[in-house]
């Protein structure tokens, strides 16, 4: 989903995982190409207003409640930007809190519909069984991608997408969910499976780090397997 098409960036995607066979088919389709910049523009997104939205309250609690009277489970040591939340600092930051909640809501749409669009296309395709599903698990190895690695998923991707797209992905998602008012008293199971909604959002945040770390190595990659080859297929679908 938000993660999987990302993937594509750097290794092939389902269409051409028999490009071998046909060295003039394109590498990435329409379809991933256009999934992996809509989902890369939303996640930029998530994470800056992500990062305003924790600035107006940077303390995490446990359970339904919490507020800036409770003790809290953990706090990052940032200066806050609403004056009444106790940070050990003696000023505030801007706030920019209004428009910051309105685009992350925004953007959170826009990536899970984009993301429903290439779990609806991966799975009638067959590139999740193809591509995601592990074989040998005794090749889990961490190296310098070559070009036979370009062609494929070795066992370790695998894995990891796996756990993007059907583990993280929709963690983040039901955790979002569980912070709106809104839907948590249309579906009030949505948050008492998580403990509260405070429990929710500390969830939230640590799901939310794991998606920048799997960025980070994936961009890693991208780098050490050849950066301008990589995006000139993401661009234009062919190398």
């Amino acid at each position: 989903m938000l993660k999987s098409a990302m993937a594509d960036s750097a290794w092939v995607s389902s269409s051409t995982a028999d490009f071998g066979a046909d060295s003039t088919a394109p590498r990435h389709t329409f379809l991933v190409r256009a999934t992996h910049w809509i989902t890369a523009l939303c996640f930029l997104a998530l994470l800056v207003t992500g990062f305003e939205i924790v600035l107006s309250h940077p303390r995490f609690y446990w359970g339904e409640t919490g507020h800036s009277l409770t003790p809290p489970l953990f706090r990052i040591p940032v200066p806050a930007s609403r004056r009444l939340v106790p940070t050990g600092y003696d000023y505030v930051l801007p706030d920019q809190n209004r428009w910051s909640r309105a685009l992350h809501f925004e953007s959170a749409w826009a990536a899970i519909l984009t993301g429903l669009v290439y779990a609806a296309w991966g799975w009638m395709s067959g590139h999740f069984r193809r591509n995601l599903v592990p074989g040998d698990l005794t090749k889990l190895r961490f190296h310098r991608p070559g070009e036979a690695d370009a062609r494929s998923y070795n066992p370790l991707q695998r894995l990891t997408y796996l756990l993007v797209v059907f583990v993280l992905f929709p963690l983040v998602i039901w955790t979002g969910l569980a912070m709106s008012p809104a839907f948590v008293s249309a579906v009030p199971a949505t948050v008492e499976l998580l403990g509260g909604q405070q429990s929710a959002r500390t969830i939230h945040f640590f799901v939310s780090l794991a998606l920048l770390g799997f960025l980070i190595v994936h961009v890693t990659m991208v780098s050490l397997a050849g950066f301008r080859s990589r995006m000139r297929a993401m661009i234009t679908g062919r190398i």
